[in-house]
């Protein structure tokens, strides 16, 4: 069992993962349409800055973040001047350095979802007089949904899962910054504290399992729908 400070990591890293998600979901969901749907100058380029987290060093991410968010930074200052916000040292710059990552993976699972929806099916809507918004929300985005909440289930197991970027750009700060893969990292640098680290390791196996697992089966559950349905 997780002891009252064990729990109240667990809460903070699914706290971070959700807020990181949600927000990020629009932002993807609108890149993944963009990059299925349109051919355009520099769409190359989209693409490999949209999936360029996946491929650099997290602490790389993490220090970029610092640069731009920073007190000295473009992003940093015009929050803090503007509305009075800091992300600095704070849960909130957690979440941001977790939809950073997570970012990649839910456009590809998007975008996948997009490229099988069956173009005629809004081709026939449209003749029946459907305007392109209505065409969208009663054709393509129900369609496309699994492939969303896919996607939202991955960038969830990943924004639980981010560790350097998230130490980089706003350090590890118990109760605040301290999320699952920081606590356990802090833990087995302090002597007889191993079982902490794995009961709290353990913790983690089991809920990105249950992520992976939930992802496949809504996966596997759009392709037979599809089946059954012709597409």
């Amino acid at each position: 069992m997780l002891s009252a400070e064990e729990w109240g990591i667990v809460v903070l890293s699914l706290k971070v993962g959700g807020v990181a998600v949600l927000a990020t979901l629009p932002i993807a969901f609108a890149l993944a349409w963009v990059l299925a749907r349109y051919r355009f100058p520099g769409r190359l380029l989209v693409d490999g800055l949209v999936h360029l987290p996946l491929v650099l060093p997290p602490v790389v991410t993490g220090w970029l973040l610092l640069i731009a968010f920073g007190p000295l930074g473009p992003a940093g200052r015009w929050l803090e001047s503007w509305f009075g916000v800091s992300v600095m040292f704070r849960w909130t710059g957690a979440a941001l350095a977790a939809a950073i990552m997570a970012l990649p993976l839910m456009v590809r699972a998007m975008r996948l979802s997009i490229e099988g929806i069956d173009r005629r099916y809004e081709g026939a809507a449209r003749t029946l007089g459907a305007g392109r918004w209505h065409a969208f929300r009663t054709i393509s985005l129900p369609l496309a949904l699994p492939g969303v909440l896919a996607a939202l289930v991955l960038g969830f197991a990943r924004s639980i899962g981010e560790f350097g970027a998230t130490i980089t750009f706003v350090s590890n700060i118990p109760g605040e910054t301290r999320t699952l893969p920081l606590a356990i990292y802090s833990a087995l640098q302090v002597p007889g504290a191993e079982a902490m680290a794995t009961r709290l390791a353990l913790f983690s196996v089991a809920l990105s399992l249950a992520a992976l697992i939930l992802s496949e089966w809504l996966v596997r559950r759009t392709h037979a729908g599809r089946v059954r349905h012709g597409d």
